[in-house]
């Protein structure tokens, strides 16, 4: 492993805002660590952390968290919240399926997926992070009523990840998600909505290169009660059919 990378999986340990492991994070609550029971808002796959941070920036009246696997992506964000003594920042460096070992139920308000990895073949489409799977874990850490905000520069995944939400839990519609907005080629609208006028490294990029941003806002309705074993096996069965059609070439990166 290069040394750079070694000296930063060091470095992130002195931080303080890094939680590597249930266990380490087991020791605090939440409520604890940040000093305040403001609402806690997460960032999947977060990469170098940009939105994490810029959110982090813009209110500072929520708490955010950025959650990613790759210990060299986070340094950089963690670094940025370190010396600029950011107080509502953290982060997780750990696989998004274990969001569960981190979080009680209902206790997160919302959750950014910005720029995931498309995975376009079909037979990776369970990996996708609006997979059947990964929405039923969001279900359980979500509170009733929490938002889930995607940002992607790859139109099948957006349609994708929409008629999978819309579809969670047979379409019922007290429990599963409900489409709150719904924007196509985001950097098109004059102005731009504040709340997305926050741009990645890579969402520059494919602002340069043409790409068409989209975005979407869903919320997890109250009823939870139907999250069985059987419901997520017909939502998966159901969402794979359409993953049959390959996929255009889009990005594979993260911010």
């Amino acid at each position: 492993m290069p040394r750079k990378k070694l000296k930063h999986f060091a470095e992130i340990k002195t931080f303080g805002n890094t939680f590597e492991t249930p266990e380490e994070k087991a020791k605090i609550s939440w409520k604890k660590y940040f000093g305040n029971k403001n609402p806690i808002v997460l960032e999947l796959a977060c990469g170098r952390g940009y939105y994490t941070i810029a959110l982090g920036e813009k209110f500072p009246n929520k708490n955010f968290i950025g959650v990613d696997i790759k210990g060299h992506r986070i340094w950089s964000g963690a670094k940025k919240a370190f010396d600029a003594k950011m107080k509502n920042v953290a982060f997780i460096r750990h696989y998004v399926d274990e969001l569960k070992s981190y979080f009680e139920k209902d206790e997160v308000d919302e959750i950014w997926i910005t720029f995931p990895d498309p995975f376009p073949p079909a037979g990776k489409a369970k990996k996708r992070l609006t997979s059947p799977k990964f929405l039923e874990i969001y279900r359980k850490v979500l509170r009733p009523n929490g938002m889930i905000h995607l940002k992607t520069d790859n139109e099948n995944l957006f349609k994708y990840s929409k008629k999978t939400m819309e579809d969670f839990c047979c379409g019922n519609e007290k429990c599963g998600f409900k489409m709150e907005e719904v924007l196509h080629d985001i950097h098109a609208k004059k102005p731009v909505p504040e709340l997305l006028q926050i741009t990645t490294h890579y969402e520059g990029m494919f602002i340069e290169e043409g790409r068409k941003i989209n975005y979407l806002r869903a919320i997890s309705l109250v009823d939870k009660t139907c999250s069985s074993g059987k419901t997520l096996r017909k939502a998966i069965k159901r969402t794979a059919k359409t993953t049959k059609k390959k996929p255009s070439k889009t990005s594979k990166g993260k911010s």
